[in-house]
């Protein structure tokens, strides 16, 4: 069994009826989306064919909409409060919807816009706390995808003093709450959420919630339940997406690709699926096919991400002005954000340690440790003070990445290599090896880069001495 620790009975309970959804359902599929707020809901057949309705039922289930029918709920919307400028809700509408649709393009420039019109709402004078409370949470909504999550913390919190059963907060919250690295309230909020509320997008933030902390089992059990429930295209290709994630972080390369492909096949502008294929046909060995999936990803979402995974598979490859190309996309593409307030220090501290200036990289990612001190940036911090010469001070952070009583349960071979390496460069050979290994076992093809790397510094470690403990 992968679970290494049991989740209370509590939280389990959305697998109660994972054995007939999964007869149902047919495979286990996933969620983990960002997920909007819940204004008015459609009430008959017709105002569902209404141009944007569609959209605007996604918004209110909570759900990933579809890119053409979000477009003509911001076009609506854009009309409803040149006409109606008072109308706080629609503005709040408006504002969320932009985030969403600058999310899903990969385009920060939407995210002023979006804070232009929920601060307009906030703004409105309007009886009662409803459209505070969403303009609220919206506000939180965008601060998440800016990767601020302290901001979205408040934000977050604030809606809840308006409104503490207003159930749509609470996945905000368990985002801002995972960005700053504190599980222990992430857990709270879902505790609550699934008081609150059921449903395939409350299933896919348990699925989140139980993957960070290491439950494998309950996450695909929970990710099985939201399949069966997702109706539309877009939501159940976004399940689709994360469950292929799912399956490539623990080395399921052909199950990962065919969650991949059909979540493609199903939405095409599910581009973090098309990535998600790159990676699992890089681990493959069809690296011609990788390459063009991770084209293709990137003309439609230039995400840095995609960007820094494209390079370093062109680099593994030896070419290496390919990989520059990348590269020099991904800065572009950071500055983008930053003019659009968004934060992505993160993934240029991560470039920075392994193909720029690894000094550079710690002075980014010291900062970014005092912004906001989650799991992914203890693990990055830790590698770039390795890669610039800091073992003992990498040690700690490698550590807390990986330290269950830090947090840091996911089971991910990244961070295990990133501890074996640091320890094997800080003369722990015991620990060192036994980390490799297992960062090999969680998934032996986690990075066209490292995962060669992995097994080089394996092979240069050697056999263990007969008196080295076994692995705890």
């Amino acid at each position: 069994m992968e679970n290494h620790e049991e989740a209370p009975d509590k939280v389990r309970r959305p697998v109660a009826r994972r054995v007939l959804i999964a007869a149902v359902a047919g495979a286990a599929v996933l969620g983990g989306l960002l997920v909007l707020l819940p204004w008015e809901r459609p009430d008959s057949r017709a105002s569902v064919a209404a141009p944007g309705a569609q959209a605007l039922a996604a918004v209110g289930a909570g759900v990933p909409a579809a890119l053409p029918d979000l477009a003509a709920l911001i076009g609506e919307r854009e009309a409803r409060v040149r006409a109606h400028p008072q109308d706080a809700r629609s503005w709040a509408v408006l504002g969320t919807a932009y985030v969403e649709q600058g999310r899903r393009v990969a385009e920060p420039s939407y995210y002023p816009r979006a804070e232009q019109a929920l601060r307009t709402a906030l703004r409105t004078r309007v009886k009662g706390t409803v459209a505070r409370a969403e303009a609220l949470t919206g506000m939180a909504v965008l601060a998440n995808a800016r990767r601020d999550f302290r901001t979205a913390r408040k934000w977050g919190q604030d809606a809840l003093k308006l409104d503490a059963k207003r159930w749509t907060t609470y996945p905000v919250l368990i985002d801002a709450y995972t960005g700053l690295g504190d599980h222990k309230a992430a857990k709270r909020a879902l505790d609550r959420l699934l008081e609150l509320h059921s449903g395939p997008a409350v299933l896919a933030r348990a699925a989140a919630v139980y993957r960070d902390h290491g439950w494998r089992e309950d996450a695909a059990a929970s990710l099985t339940d939201a399949a069966a429930g997702a109706e539309a295209p877009a939501e159940k290709a976004a399940y689709l997406e994360r469950t292929g994630q799912l399956a490539f972080e623990r080395g399921d390369l052909e199950v990962a690709l065919r969650h991949f492909q059909e979540a493609v096949r199903i939405d095409p502008d599910q581009r973090g699926a098309q990535a998600g294929q790159g990676r699992a046909l890089a681990g493959l060995g069809r690296t011609s096919e990788a390459l063009n999936a991770y084209r293709v990803a990137l003309a439609k979402q230039p995400l840095p991400q995609y960007a820094l995974e494209l390079g370093e598979l062109y680099e593994s490859l030896g070419l290496d002005q390919a990989a520059r190309v990348q590269y020099d996309l991904l800065r572009e593409r950071v500055r983008g954000a930053a003019a659009g307030g968004a934060d992505e220090e993160l993934i240029l501290g991560q470039f920075e340690a392994d193909h720029g200036d690894p000094e550079a990289a710690v002075r980014r990612l010291r900062a970014e440790w005092q912004r906001q001190p989650g799991i992914a940036v203890a693990d990055a911090l830790g590698w770039a003070l390795h890669r610039a010469g800091h073992n003992e001070e990498a040690l700690k952070f490698a550590v807390r990445a990986t330290d269950k009583e830090h947090g840091g349960g996911v089971r991910s071979a990244l961070y295990v290599y990133h501890r074996g390496m640091i320890e094997g460069e800080s003369e722990l050979y015991g620990p060192a090896r036994r980390h490799l290994q297992e960062a090999l076992r969680i998934n032996p093809y986690f990075s066209p880069w490292g995962a060669p790397s992995a097994r080089e510094a394996l092979r240069g470690l050697g056999d263990p001495p007969a008196d080295e403990p076994p692995p705890a």
